[in-house]
């Protein structure tokens, strides 16, 4: 993946699975009807989400909360295709690229589109209920997480590399003396070592 093209296989992959899955909830499940898969854990319900993920801000004012999820959204977008166009980077940060990007663009596409965002996925334990969510969803926080993974990673790396690093010459230089023994005059250098 050293171009951008991984990036946006992954992030089309993501779009087109969370546009049709989004698609099939809304032609199939009447709005607000639950489809229980796991008894007392996992159902479907076609829920009209205008608040951010997981219905954060759902109660607030629809027409200030849509315009700034939508501008965070671009923002968004624009600072990955930006990150990502700047050089390249391992794989599995191009990865979550991908991942949180496709994610950004489903949910924007239904901001713009519908005005809202359909989630479905009804993830439940007893009486704990965890607010529905869509693959976009699942995406962006995969590839968030991910993200902050391979960074922790790659820092942990880096600090290592710097500490190697630092060593001044002279530390080197008694490195190197303590290893081989080094011959004073030219008749150390005839001498026969031990």
């Amino acid at each position: 993946m050293r171009d951008r093209t991984g990036v946006l296989l992954i992030a089309g992959a993501v779009l087109t699975l969370d546009q049709i899955t989004k698609f099939m909830v809304s032609a199939w499940i009447p709005f607000q009807i639950r489809i229980d898969l796991i008894d007392n854990f996992l159902a479907l319900t076609h829920v009209r989400n205008r608040g951010a993920a997981f219905g954060l801000f759902a109660d607030a004012p629809v027409a200030p909360v849509r315009a700034g999820l939508i501008a965070v959204s671009v923002l968004a977008i624009g600072l990955i295709w930006t990150y990502a166009r700047q050089s390249w980077h391992e794989p599995r940060v191009m990865a979550t690229f991908g991942l949180i990007l496709g994610g950004a663009l489903g949910n924007l596409i239904d901001r713009l589109r519908l005005h809202y965002v359909v989630d479905f996925i009804d993830v439940h334990w007893g009486r704990y209920h965890w607010p529905s969510f869509n693959v976009a969803d699942m995406a962006i926080t995969v590839g968030a997480i991910s993200l902050f993974i391979v960074m922790a990673q790659q820092g942990e790396v880096e600090k290592a590399s710097v500490t190697m690093t630092e060593a001044s010459s002279e530390e080197c230089d008694n490195l190197l003396a303590d290893e081989n023994p080094v011959k004073k005059t030219a008749a150390d250098d005839m001498a026969p070592l031990n």
